[in-house]
Protein backbone atom coordinates (compact mmCIF):
# COMPACT_ATOMS: atom_id res chain seq x y z
CA UNK A 1 0.00 0.00 0.00
CA UNK A 2 1.39 3.40 -0.98
CA UNK A 3 1.46 6.04 1.75
CA UNK A 4 -0.75 8.89 0.48
CA UNK A 5 1.13 11.55 2.47
CA UNK A 6 4.47 10.35 1.07
CA UNK A 7 3.02 10.36 -2.43
CA UNK A 8 1.66 13.88 -2.01
CA UNK A 9 5.01 15.21 -0.75
CA UNK A 10 6.80 13.48 -3.60
CA UNK A 11 4.48 14.98 -6.22
CA UNK A 12 5.09 18.43 -4.70
CA UNK A 13 8.84 17.82 -4.95
CA UNK A 14 8.44 16.87 -8.61
CA UNK A 15 6.32 19.94 -9.32
CA UNK A 16 8.96 22.19 -7.72
CA UNK A 17 11.82 20.54 -9.66
CA UNK A 18 10.25 19.57 -12.98
CA UNK A 19 12.12 22.27 -14.92
CA UNK A 20 15.40 20.91 -13.58
CA UNK A 21 14.38 17.37 -14.58
CA UNK A 22 13.26 18.58 -18.00
CA UNK A 23 16.56 20.40 -18.48
CA UNK A 24 18.52 17.19 -17.84
CA UNK A 25 16.23 15.30 -20.24
CA UNK A 26 16.70 18.02 -22.85
CA UNK A 27 20.48 17.95 -22.48
CA UNK A 28 20.82 14.21 -22.91
CA UNK A 29 18.20 13.48 -25.59
CA UNK A 30 17.63 14.90 -29.03
CA UNK A 31 14.07 13.94 -29.91
CA UNK A 32 10.88 14.59 -27.99
CA UNK A 33 9.93 10.96 -27.42
CA UNK A 34 13.30 10.14 -25.90
CA UNK A 35 13.14 13.29 -23.75
CA UNK A 36 9.77 12.21 -22.38
CA UNK A 37 11.01 8.65 -21.81
CA UNK A 38 14.06 9.89 -19.94
CA UNK A 39 11.94 12.36 -17.97
CA UNK A 40 9.72 9.49 -16.84
CA UNK A 41 12.71 7.29 -16.04
CA UNK A 42 14.12 10.05 -13.83
CA UNK A 43 10.77 10.37 -12.03
CA UNK A 44 10.72 6.63 -11.39
CA UNK A 45 14.25 6.66 -9.98
CA UNK A 46 13.43 9.66 -7.81
CA UNK A 47 10.36 7.81 -6.51
CA UNK A 48 12.44 4.74 -5.68
CA UNK A 49 15.03 6.84 -3.86
CA UNK A 50 12.63 9.25 -2.15
CA UNK A 51 11.95 7.22 1.00
CA UNK A 52 15.71 7.11 1.66
CA UNK A 53 16.27 10.86 1.19
CA UNK A 54 17.45 12.18 4.57
CA UNK A 55 17.76 15.85 3.68
CA UNK A 56 21.54 15.94 4.17
CA UNK A 57 21.84 17.96 0.96
CA UNK A 58 19.60 20.45 -0.79
CA UNK A 59 16.63 18.85 -2.53
CA UNK A 60 17.77 20.29 -5.87
CA UNK A 61 21.24 18.76 -5.40
CA UNK A 62 19.66 15.38 -4.68
CA UNK A 63 17.32 15.69 -7.69
CA UNK A 64 20.22 16.69 -9.95
CA UNK A 65 22.37 13.79 -8.77
CA UNK A 66 19.65 11.23 -9.45
CA UNK A 67 18.64 12.92 -12.72
CA UNK A 68 22.16 12.97 -14.11
CA UNK A 69 22.98 9.43 -12.96
CA UNK A 70 19.71 8.24 -14.50
CA UNK A 71 20.45 10.06 -17.76
CA UNK A 72 23.92 8.58 -18.04
CA UNK A 73 22.65 5.06 -17.28
CA UNK A 74 19.61 5.47 -19.51
CA UNK A 75 21.70 6.53 -22.50
CA UNK A 76 24.12 3.64 -21.95
CA UNK A 77 21.24 1.14 -21.66
CA UNK A 78 19.24 2.75 -24.46
CA UNK A 79 22.09 2.17 -26.87
CA UNK A 80 22.14 -1.53 -25.90
CA UNK A 81 18.41 -2.14 -26.24
CA UNK A 82 15.13 -0.34 -26.54
CA UNK A 83 13.24 -2.13 -23.77
CA UNK A 84 11.03 0.31 -21.92
CA UNK A 85 8.77 -0.28 -18.97
CA UNK A 86 5.12 0.71 -18.67
CA UNK A 87 4.65 3.91 -16.71
CA UNK A 88 1.82 4.74 -14.35
CA UNK A 89 -0.53 7.67 -14.62
CA UNK A 90 1.08 9.18 -11.47
CA UNK A 91 3.91 10.62 -13.54
CA UNK A 92 3.18 14.25 -14.40
CA UNK A 93 3.17 15.13 -18.09
CA UNK A 94 5.51 17.72 -19.55
CA UNK A 95 2.98 20.30 -20.70
CA UNK A 96 4.97 23.41 -20.10
CA UNK A 97 8.32 22.73 -21.70
CA UNK A 98 10.42 25.90 -21.53
CA UNK A 99 10.87 27.75 -24.82
CA UNK A 100 14.39 28.37 -26.02
CA UNK A 101 15.49 31.16 -28.34
CA UNK A 102 18.16 30.91 -31.04
CA UNK A 103 21.08 31.66 -28.74
CA UNK A 104 20.00 28.96 -26.31
CA UNK A 105 19.42 26.54 -29.17
CA UNK A 106 22.96 27.14 -30.42
CA UNK A 107 24.40 26.79 -26.94
CA UNK A 108 22.46 23.61 -26.17
CA UNK A 109 23.39 22.23 -29.57
CA UNK A 110 27.07 22.85 -28.79
CA UNK A 111 26.67 21.33 -25.34
CA UNK A 112 25.08 18.29 -26.97
CA UNK A 113 28.37 17.65 -28.76
CA UNK A 114 30.20 17.28 -25.44
CA UNK A 115 30.74 13.99 -23.69
CA UNK A 116 28.21 12.84 -21.10
CA UNK A 117 30.19 13.95 -18.04
CA UNK A 118 31.08 17.32 -19.57
CA UNK A 119 27.40 17.91 -20.41
CA UNK A 120 26.40 17.20 -16.84
CA UNK A 121 29.09 19.50 -15.43
CA UNK A 122 28.31 22.46 -17.69
CA UNK A 123 24.58 22.04 -17.09
CA UNK A 124 25.18 22.38 -13.36
CA UNK A 125 27.49 25.35 -13.93
CA UNK A 126 24.86 27.09 -16.06
CA UNK A 127 22.32 26.55 -13.30
CA UNK A 128 24.54 28.44 -10.87
CA UNK A 129 25.92 25.56 -8.83
CA UNK A 130 29.34 26.27 -7.34
CA UNK A 131 32.34 23.97 -7.66
CA UNK A 132 31.71 22.33 -4.28
CA UNK A 133 28.10 21.51 -5.19
CA UNK A 134 29.07 20.22 -8.63
CA UNK A 135 31.79 18.13 -7.02
CA UNK A 136 29.24 16.62 -4.62
CA UNK A 137 26.74 15.84 -7.38
CA UNK A 138 29.19 14.48 -9.95
CA UNK A 139 31.65 12.80 -7.59
CA UNK A 140 34.83 14.56 -8.70
CA UNK A 141 37.21 16.70 -6.69
CA UNK A 142 36.66 20.45 -6.67
CA UNK A 143 39.96 20.97 -8.51
CA UNK A 144 39.00 18.46 -11.18
CA UNK A 145 35.62 20.18 -11.62
CA UNK A 146 37.30 23.58 -12.01
CA UNK A 147 39.73 22.22 -14.60
CA UNK A 148 36.96 20.50 -16.54
CA UNK A 149 34.79 23.63 -16.54
CA UNK A 150 37.62 25.71 -18.00
CA UNK A 151 38.22 23.13 -20.73
CA UNK A 152 34.50 22.82 -21.47
CA UNK A 153 34.16 26.60 -21.80
CA UNK A 154 37.02 26.65 -24.30
CA UNK A 155 35.41 23.86 -26.33
CA UNK A 156 32.07 25.67 -26.36
CA UNK A 157 33.66 29.01 -27.25
CA UNK A 158 35.54 27.41 -30.15
CA UNK A 159 32.43 25.67 -31.40
CA UNK A 160 30.21 28.75 -31.15
CA UNK A 161 32.71 31.07 -32.82
CA UNK A 162 33.50 28.63 -35.64
CA UNK A 163 29.89 27.70 -36.46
Amino acid sequence: MIDEQLTEKFLELIEENKKLIYKVSHMFCENGIDKKDLFQEIIINLWKAYPKFKGNSKVSTWVYRISINTAVSWIRDFVKNKDHIEYTNMIPPIHDEPAFDDLYDRLYSAIGLLGTLDRAIILLQLDGYNYDEISEIIGLTKTNVATKINRIKLKLKNHLTNN
